[in-house]
């Protein structure tokens, strides 16, 4: 008997699905054709992360930095208030002035308001209402897109993934700034933020960072690569809640620091200092953290979990993992892995308080850009956890919700 040839299964249209379904045809079947239309990833191009080695002579380096503008009884006392000739706490200043040191900014300013007052800090500091703005085409990050309604500049998108798209914005002379994520706000963006501080620099546009989950995370921030400033928030860096951090030029810093002449404005010299103590071991966990969200990604490349179909590294804010479920589960996921030992919801998604494994849906501005994403994707961040734990917690939750 001669052998049939299979035939091409034609891809089941949501109608063709549905009416299977309430005829009476196998679920099985249903499933399959609800398989074949699910998206898949995007290809991702993750940034670059610090190796170990590094992590440790960053902290080192850190500490000299603390060594430089610190004398030993300053660092287990702390002052308060607009002090005469600084208009801020004298630890607050020193605590800045280390910052600088470390990053290699001319100045640097903390702020109230973690890594979204930096930014509108910043941004207030140098554009106006109603001028030109040069953004990223994508979603922006939703407290940021507060802070640009506020502000009211006049935000012009272009593809930073496209150099002759952004030499043709620049060729305009239409801008003063631009302001670019480091992090990525499309799961595909894989812009070089080097090249584009180079460009915006070699056009005369002066550049704002958004820097926040990049610093010590990636090998060189926003204004280690040329930028005018990168802002950040100090709690996504363990520190204490609301307290973020402008560096650059030492007169959009200025700027900054004029425009939060209030006492109540200030960061006061506890808090600056809680900063710093905190800050002096964020290079290595990080490091640790990359190394063990490679080690997840690869296992679960290999199969090592049943249920899970497809799996990226990406920078989706904090840097993570990426994973497409084999059904339309995501949703209910993350409550169930809480009941395993995971987080199911970020504080600061890099703070001092996420010790669990994270597993959460994706960020707002990426399921902005990807929607199809949301009944099967979780994005998952090991946090001071190892992959042996992440994994178990996943093979459990997918058990659970067989």
């Amino acid at each position: 008997m001669t052998p049939m040839t299979p035939r091409a299964t034609p891809r089941a249209t949501t109608h063709e699905t549905a009416h299977a379904t309430t005829h009476g045809t196998t679920r099985a079947a249903a499933r399959t054709a609800t398989r074949a239309v699910a998206p898949r990833l995007p290809q991702t191009f993750p940034l670059a992360t610090v190796g170990l080695d590094d992590a440790v002579a960053r902290q080192f380096r850190l500490l000299e930095c603390t060594a430089a503008h610190f004398e030993g009884p300053q660092l287990f006392s702390a002052d308060s208030g607009c002090v005469p000739g600084l208009g801020r706490p004298a630890t607050t200043a020193r605590v800045e002035a280390v910052l600088a040191d470390f990053l290699g900014a001319e100045d640097a300013a903390l702020v109230q308001g973690a890594g979204t007052g930096a930014i509108r800090a910043a941004l207030a500091a140098a554009v106006a209402p109603g001028e030109p703005l040069l953004i990223h085409r994508a979603p922006v990050y939703r407290t940021t897109a507060v802070t640009l309604r506020a502000l009211g500049p006049r935000c012009v998108r272009t593809d930073l993934n496209d150099p002759r798209a952004l030499a043709a914005a620049l060729a305009t002379g239409a801008f003063r700034y631009a302001y670019v994520q480091h992090t990525r706000q499309r799961l595909a963006d894989r812009y070089d933020l080097r090249e584009v501080l180079a460009a915006c620099a070699a056009a005369g546009v002066r550049t704002i960072v958004d820097d926040n989950y990049a610093v010590l995370r990636t090998p060189a921030c926003g204004v280690e690569l040329g930028a005018d400033a990168s802002c950040f928030s100090l709690f996504k860096l363990h520190g204490p809640e609301g307290v973020g951090v402008v560096a650059g030029t030492r007169d959009l810093v200025a700027r900054v620091r004029a425009d939060n002449y209030s006492g109540g404005g200030q960061v006061q010299g506890h808090q600056a200092l809680d900063a710093l103590r905190a800050l002096t071991h964020v290079p290595v966990m990080w490091a640790l953290q990359s190394r063990v969200g490679a080690e997840v990604a690869d296992r679960l490349a290999a199969g090592e979990v049943p249920g899970v179909a497809e799996v990226r590294l990406a920078n989706a804010q904090d840097r993570c993992v990426l994973v497409r479920l084999d059904r339309p589960v995501a949703r209910s996921l993350p409550a169930v892995a809480a009941r395993h030992g995971a987080a199911s919801y970020p504080v600061g998604s890099a703070s001092r308080y996420e010790i669990a494994p994270l597993f959460h849906r994706l960020s707002d501005s990426a399921l902005a850009d990807s929607p199809g994403l949301a009944d099967r994707t979780v994005r998952i961040n090991p946090m001071r956890a190892g992959a042996d734990l992440v994994l178990d917690i996943l093979r459990r939750s997918l058990a659970e919700l067989a």
